[in-house]
């Protein structure tokens, strides 16, 4: 298991991930616009600078949803190797076989 605190801070992450997303999308959208001014799209940068840098989207890190282990992750599965071994072990995921040799 992983700690507690680490994995509550990853979903505040998500949380203000969620809620910066469209003025971040706004302001990226303003700053690489070539076509606008250099004064307006500098001052977008600036605007974006000051947002919580929690809310990039890039801040989130992948944690699996049984154990909130951060590595050995499946994105398609949304979760790690060992945990992924044990619910197979016990025949919970349908179509994964043990292998042994």
């Amino acid at each position: 298991m992983a700690k507690k605190s680490a994995v509550n801070r990853n979903e505040m992450v998500k949380r203000l991930v969620k809620l910066q997303a469209p003025k971040r999308e706004a302001l990226k959208a303003i700053a690489n616009d070539e076509s606008r001014p250099l004064e307006e799209r500098f001052e977008a940068r600036l605007k974006l600078a000051k947002l919580p840098r929690n809310g990039a989207a890039v801040r989130i890190r992948n944690r699996c949803e049984i154990t909130g282990r951060p590595r050995a992750y499946y994105r398609k599965l949304k979760m790690s190797r060992i945990a992924l071994r044990q619910l197979g072990s016990h025949g919970l995921i349908p179509g994964l076989v043990k292998s042994s040799w």
